[in-house]
């Protein structure tokens, strides 16, 4: 059974839509870029509300929460598997004043040290076209569907 998260796609309006991505900590991400950045998001289990979910993930990866009308966009399964279920939310926040929350992972492997490591390490907002360069190209429906949304409320 594949597993499940829920996150958040937040936006902004200016001259152009722009839209909040997190890049992941750790060693493994460190010097990867284009193709490995997300949207805030996480696992959830049994029983728990996927959108009380993504709100309680983009907290602990962000330190904001969210407060604005989320408008549910359809599924999407990444290429491995994990479906995603993400609410697209317009607001704003800081990218510099971001606090993620941390993650201990024994490195080097088989090491037996332990470091701690932010679970994300860069934020940044982004136009569309940057977003899909930067975006892991299994979310990059949750921009198309964004784009398809924002186009209908015009």
């Amino acid at each position: 059974m594949p597993k499940h998260s829920a996150g958040i796609l937040l936006y902004r309006r200016g001259e152009e839509v722009e839209v909040f991505l997190v890049h992941p900590g750790g060693p493994f991400w460190a010097r990867k870029d284009a193709g490995s950045w997300s949207i805030p998001k996480g696992e959830y289990v049994a029983g728990e509300e996927p959108l009380d979910a993504a709100k309680r993930e983009f907290t602990e990866e962000t330190g904001f929460s969210i407060d604005g009308a989320c408008t549910a966009l359809r599924p999407i399964r990444q290429a491995g598997g994990k479906i995603i279920e993400a609410w697209a939310v317009e607001g704003d926040c800081d990218a510099e004043a971001v606090r993620s929350n941390t993650f201990e992972l024994e490195w080097p492997p088989h090491s037996g040290k332990r470091q701690v490591f932010p679970e994300v390490d860069r934020v940044g907002w982004f136009s569309i076209p940057g977003a899909r360069e930067k975006i892991l190209k299994s979310q990059e429906p949750l921009l198309d569907q964004l784009i398809s949304l924002l186009r209908r409320s015009r």
